[in-house]
């Protein structure tokens, strides 16, 4: 993959989201339960009173899809839905290891989730190049990825 953009912070990383899924209507984060949850609201938040339909689908348990809803505290998971997806945000979370998820079966979900649109939008959005450590862009054809560092302080 080419290096489209680069930007620095939360805000910068919200941007680059915003831009890519312009044309969305209904966008799909899929991510582990617990660690990719607070991310997917987060890019959620980005797109708040847009009008997109958001939900989070917990790896690949498509029962468990919830919306995305905003709520006056910011964004948070709501009512059960059946997912459907013109873009799909694949979390790096999933990519982890140890978390259980495998390229190979994100990729034969992604097959059979049913789409609004002829081709998905497939975008990872990361922390220190998770899904090209992993190999995970061997197997899954990535249209975007965005690829973050993380660099913490801790100070007294």
């Amino acid at each position: 993959m080419k290096l489209v953009s680069t930007s620095k912070g939360i805000g910068g990383q919200l941007a680059a989201f915003r831009e890519l899924v312009k044309g969305s209507e209904s966008i799909v984060f899929m991510g582990s339960p617990g660690f990719c949850t607070p991310f997917a609201e987060l890019l959620a938040y980005g797109l708040r009173g847009s009008g997109k339909n958001m939900t989070f689908i917990p790896n690949t348990d498509s029962k468990g899809a919830r919306s995305i809803i905003a709520v006056s505290q910011g964004m948070q998971l709501g009512e059960s839905v059946v997912p459907e997806a013109d873009t799909v945000v694949l979390l790096g979370g999933l990519a982890m290891p140890k978390i259980g998820s495998t390229p190979v079966e994100i990729k034969a979900f992604l097959d059979e989730l049913p789409s609004i649109s002829d081709k998905k939008l497939v975008i990872g959005v990361c922390f220190q190049s998770v899904f090209e450590r992993e190999r995970w862009t061997d197997i899954i054809d990535f249209d975007y990825i965005i690829d973050s560092d993380l660099d913490n302080y801790l100070r007294a």
